[in-house]
């Protein structure tokens, strides 16, 4: 369990001559905030801050619960459900190195914002002939049928506002790790533009 922020796309090559495409994340400092327990709260989960800011631009709250374990203001909080709550404590740092060459881990962000969209971007609509004369080009076209049931049934395809969702992405390689600079290299793109937030979870063995 990790914060980051996605720096961009790069590639490395293997000794094979293979190139491999990794997305670079950097995922230090993380504090561990506070914890959430079952007795108390009703579930198990780690809170966690990422990103180190200025007192001046930190809310007074953020500012408290980071000055009560000596850790420095922080710019995004995040909690992570977990089953054991053994593993860190309040204060600590979470270092990169939980996570090993060649892990799975998933991986969720932020896709990028599109605006309002017609259905042939958004949906991937065939649309009509582009040719001189025809007067149907990228219309959704009829949306349903007309006496029965006299209505536009829900979940129609229709033009709307694309992208900005929560995605994740599961089973995602990690290619590299640089615990000296924080950083961590995931085998593919991951969702989001660069310098969104992401959120990096090991994979629950079953």
């Amino acid at each position: 369990m990790l914060i980051g922020r996605k720096l961009g796309m790069s590639r490395i090559f293997k000794d094979t001559g293979e190139r491999v495409p990794i997305s670079v994340i950097k995922a230090s400092p993380v504090f561990v905030l506070d914890k959430r327990t079952e007795e108390k709260d009703g579930y198990n989960a780690y809170v966690l801050g990422f990103e180190e800011k200025k007192e001046k631009r930190v809310k007074k709250p953020v500012f408290g619960l980071s000055k009560k374990i000596g850790a420095p203001p922080v710019s995004v909080i995040r909690e992570f459900r977990v089953d054991d709550l053994s593993e860190f404590e309040i204060g600590s740092k979470v270092p990169v190195s939980i996570l090993k060459e060649g892990e799975l881990v998933n991986v969720t962000g932020w896709s990028k914002g599109r605006g309002f969209q017609g259905v042939v971007k958004r949906w991937g609509f065939k649309g009509g002939p582009a040719s001189h004369g025809s007067r149907f080009h990228r219309q959704p076209g009829s949306a349903g049928a007309g006496t029965f049931p006299g209505r536009v049934i829900k979940g129609k395809k229709f033009p709307g506002r694309m992208g900005n969702e929560r995605i994740t992405i599961k089973n995602v390689r990690v290619v590299k790790v640089d615990e000296e600079k924080g950083l961590i290299a995931l085998k593919g793109g991951i969702p989001g533009a660069r310098g969104n937030i992401v959120l990096i979870r090991k994979r629950e063995s079953k």
